[in-house]
């Protein structure tokens, strides 16, 4: 009998990553710097290695890095900042919290990521409305494929604005020579457990090359504080990644290379075996994807995923609604139909995806979805 196909595997890299972990965990009870402990910088220091951005914070969860680097900016009341409807909803949540106004765009129905072209007929939109003043676009690594920084950052630079990657979905990626914290001037991942690289608990992490920018960051993250952490200098919060999640994720670091390599390697197989039958998320040649999520779009999609079920394969759906015609966000929807956020929604389907599949469940997989289909 084949071995059950899990959707995620968190188990098999607890198994073999165990006696590595309980060593640094142990090392904190001993040293007892549970918060703020060597871990962290530890850990810091070698995401900035891996990403080739100038600096890395550890965060205590990748909304706090969006969050973090949108006060970092002053980002507030009257300010608009540019997101790809079709996301999760940290997205918005990270801009509405601040005061300002997401302006929802539609996305590219192969890349399902924000379109440029969309981008910057919504900029011009709103710097001739008047109301609101351009400041950021947040542009999503959806499922761990780049966006497409190139024509973003230069549509971002014509209108005076900043680009901040949001990337949960994509550590480990990359585009033409630079890894994801480096294609842009930010960028805030997450370390929830099932992302590439994942804690065991909440985290995040943020990277850029800005020095300045790194200070304000760091200041926010810890209440707003000083560097000696005794004086409020501005608002803060309590963003801080503690030093046990910072543990597990350094041992993760250990695999994560093989982890990504695995992944682009099971991309291939199902690619090879799904390709021309199902369209299938793909970006340009410069694009390293990550692969978070292998997502597929399919007609009649609850009625294959049924399919699907009967034969004992997991599936996901991310996003059946795109942000914009949720409850919390409706006020932002714009007058003009974001039909690919809408298309994408009814036909996105997420596959089974992670380092620890077998060949013979992704040729599972596969089969199971053709018939289906």
């Amino acid at each position: 009998m084949s071995d059950p196909i899990q959707f995620f595997d968190l188990k098999t890299p607890a198994k073999l990553l165990r006696a590595d972990i309980e060593k640094r965990l142990i090392a904190i009870l001993d040293h007892g710097q549970y918060i703020g402990g060597p871990e962290v910088s530890e850990l810091e220091a070698k995401l900035a290695v891996f990403t080739g951005a100038k600096h890395a914070l550890a965060v205590a969860s990748g909304t706090d890095a969006l969050v973090i680097a949108l006060m970092g900016e002053e980002i507030g009341p009257g300010d608009a900042v540019f997101i790809p409807a079709f996301t999760y909803n940290a997205t918005a949540n990270a801009v509405l919290m601040t005061g300002a106004t997401p302006v929802f765009v539609d996305v590219d129905r192969e890349t399902c990521n924000i379109d440029p072209a969309q981008l910057e007929a919504a900029v011009e939109r709103v710097i001739a409305e008047g109301a609101l003043k351009p400041r950021l676009v947040i542009a999503v690594d959806l499922y761990g494929l780049p966006a497409a920084y190139p024509a973003i950052s230069a549509i971002a630079r014509n209108a005076g604005m900043l680009v901040l990657s949001d990337a949960a979905q994509a550590l480990g990626g990359g585009q033409g020579n630079k890894r994801i914290g480096a294609l842009c001037e930010m960028t805030a991942t997450s370390f929830y457990p099932s992302k590439t690289l994942g804690a065991y608990g909440d985290g995040g992490a943020m990277f850029t090359d800005d020095d300045a920018r790194f200070e304000r960051w760091s200041s926010i993250r810890w209440h707003g504080t000083d560097a000696a952490k005794k004086e409020s200098i501005r608002v803060g919060l309590n963003g801080r990644l503690d030093s046990m999640q910072c543990a597990v994720v350094l041992s993760k670091l250990t695999v994560f290379e093989t982890e990504l390599q695995d992944r682009a390697k099971h991309a291939a197989r199902y690619i090879e075996r799904l390709g021309g039958k199902v369209a299938i998320q793909s970006g340009g040649p410069d694009d390293k994807h990550a692969w978070g999520l292998f997502t597929v779009m399919v007609d009649d999609r609850d009625r294959v995923m049924a399919t699907l079920k009967e034969q004992g394969v997991p599936s996901a759906v991310y996003y059946s609604k795109p942000l914009h015609r949720h409850g919390a966000f409706a006020a932002y929807a714009p007058a003009e139909p974001l039909e690919n956020c809408d298309w994408l929604a009814d036909h996105a389907l997420s596959l089974p995806f992670h380092p620890y599949l077998s060949n013979e469940q992704i040729d599972r997989v596969s089969d199971t979805l053709l018939k289906a289909l």
